[in-house]
């Protein structure tokens, strides 16, 4: 199976979760971090340097546990520029008969 590659905005959001993980985590080792949220701590090493920027839902949501985050402070501080607003729905125009 060929992986598509990932795009910029996807290796952005990596590079910044990964920045938020490191930074939540502190003086608290990777280690022990990483036993806390049941993976390894290559794992996490690799999310926190941005070579896993697309990691699974459930990882995410257990280091998210682990530091004491939410999922939504994730993804606010990581996909914010990514998000994109809405359009705007246009008035409704009565029809003519």
């Amino acid at each position: 199976m060929v992986r598509t590659p990932l795009t910029p905005e996807e290796r952005l959001r990596g590079e910044r979760l990964g920045a938020l993980l490191r930074a939540a985590r502190g003086e608290r080792s990777m280690a022990a971090v990483a036993a806390s949220a049941g993976i390894s701590a290559e794992t996490l090493r690799k999310i926190e340097t941005g070579r896993a920027p697309t990691p699974a839902f459930f990882t995410v949501a257990a280091l998210a546990g682990a530091l004491g985050l939410s999922l939504d402070e994730i993804l606010g501080r990581c996909a914010a520029e990514s998000v994109v607003a809405p359009a705007p729905v246009p008035a409704a125009v009565p029809l003519i008969a």
